[in-house]
């Protein structure tokens, strides 16, 4: 496929390019095709493939395009919640997605940031006004309260609330609902519901920060590892994704345990703040050259980049021409599973804004499909149901 050249439906059903291990291909054959076709909400269509490399023989029973609810369904309860997780789980979303910051106690929550101030009503609790500090983290200076200042016992009498209740004040309404869920309630939670649907539930895992933590000694990955092969979650079958925006974090993953691992990657030119410790020139533009690719294809079987690397906008913010990244990835037998696709015209590209409101829904359907067109692999998605909506158009087409 050449710059700018979009898939056809057919042959993005085929993914003949999408793949699990540095050596394994993830083909889909046209039989399991329809089937994932016939029930795009499902998570049990099965896209198998067997291969060496990356912890060898690998089976895959996920849909492509692969809808993951990013930190749950954040677009309607409050992000890294077990109400998230369950309600991005009922309306269908293929695989759910959990970030791990540490308690002072060495135990793993699920949050967005180890800064709670947004995200609990920690500022409500005067037996912690002490504990607000100003912290300097991957270089940025923040105010305010962490998770490393607080023992597990501590954290679990805060409540979560929402994170930007200006663009979603509806979510509000369950601010308060629930406590923050440990890593490990979070793979109880999916085995119970494994056996309740009679199917895996795909989770999809990032280790934040962890050279700031590993610097505290805290680091994330070992106990990760300990509770993915406490669950069974370990292996390159797993029915787990493992992602950081850090790659040496995935390159120490690799040496513990051999579920799937996606590197992230944020804008053309930002550099991973392990590159920044370690003084690695390299940038993300660097990265999604052919030779970077290769190089992450030594020790993960996908990346995870922001969607501006799949088409970048315009000045106007509209989209423009497509770069080769989805072909370069492919090329290197990667997976790309880009972040992150919200309904509100705030997020959504020039191009797909509806009226003026900026919290107000766009066309949310015509930026998945712009997407989906480029042959990615998969998508974040805060509006799993909207995704899965759009996923049934495309590969209806």
């Amino acid at each position: 496929m050449t710059q700018g050249a979009r898939n056809t439906p057919g042959r993005r059903t085929v993914l003949g390019a999408a793949v699990l291990g540095p050596a394994a291909a993830l083909a889909l054959p046209a039989a399991a095709a329809r089937a994932a076709e016939a029930a795009p909400g499902s998570a049990t269509a099965v896209t198998a493939a067997t291969g060496r490399g990356a912890g060898g023989p690998a089976r895959r029973d996920l849909p492509v395009p692969t809808v993951i609810g990013h930190r749950g369904a954040s677009g309607y309860r409050p992000e890294h919640t077990l109400g998230s997780y369950q309600h991005a789980l009922d309306l269908g979303a293929h695989v759910i997605e959990q970030d791990l910051v540490p308690t002072k106690d060495g135990h793993l929550v699920c949050r967005h940031e180890n800064d709670i101030t947004a995200t609990t009503d920690v500022a409500d609790h005067p037996e912690f006004a002490g504990r607000r500090t100003t912290k300097t983290i991957d270089g940025t200076a923040l105010t305010g309260w962490f998770t490393e200042d607080f023992t597990l016992a501590e954290l679990k009498t805060l409540r979560a609330t929402e994170r930007i209740p200006g663009i979603r004040p509806h979510n509000t309404l369950y601010d308060g609902r629930w406590t923050i869920p440990t890593f490990e309630e979070v793979l109880r939670w999916a085995d119970e519901q494994g056996r309740r649907l009679g199917r895996r539930v795909w989770l999809y895992t990032e280790t934040k920060h962890p050279t700031y933590f590993r610097s505290l000694g805290l680091g994330l990955e070992e106990p990760f590892a300990r509770l993915l092969r406490r669950y069974g979650r370990d292996r390159a079958d797993s029915a787990i994704f493992l992602q950081s925006f850090e790659p040496t974090s995935m390159r120490r993953m690799a040496q513990l345990v051999s579920s799937p691992r996606v590197v992230l990657l944020g804008g053309a030119g930002s550099r991973p703040w392990d590159f920044v410790a370690s003084g690695d020139p390299r940038t993300v533009a660097d990265l999604v050259t052919p030779e970077g690719l290769k190089w992450i294809a030594s020790f993960a079987q996908g990346i995870g980049p922001t969607l501006d690397l799949i088409i970048p906008k315009d000045a106007a913010g509209r989209l423009a021409t497509p770069t080769t990244l989805v072909r370069d990835a492919h090329a290197k037998k990667l997976v790309l599973h880009p972040y992150t696709l919200r309904n509100e015209n705030a997020f959504l590209p020039a191009d797909f804004r509806r009226g003026t409101d900026p919290n107000a829904y766009g066309d949310a359907f015509g930026a998945f499909r712009a997407y989906f067109e480029q042959g990615i692999d998969g998508i974040f998605a805060d509006h799993p149901d909207t995704a899965l909506l759009a996923r049934a158009d495309f590969v209806s087409r």
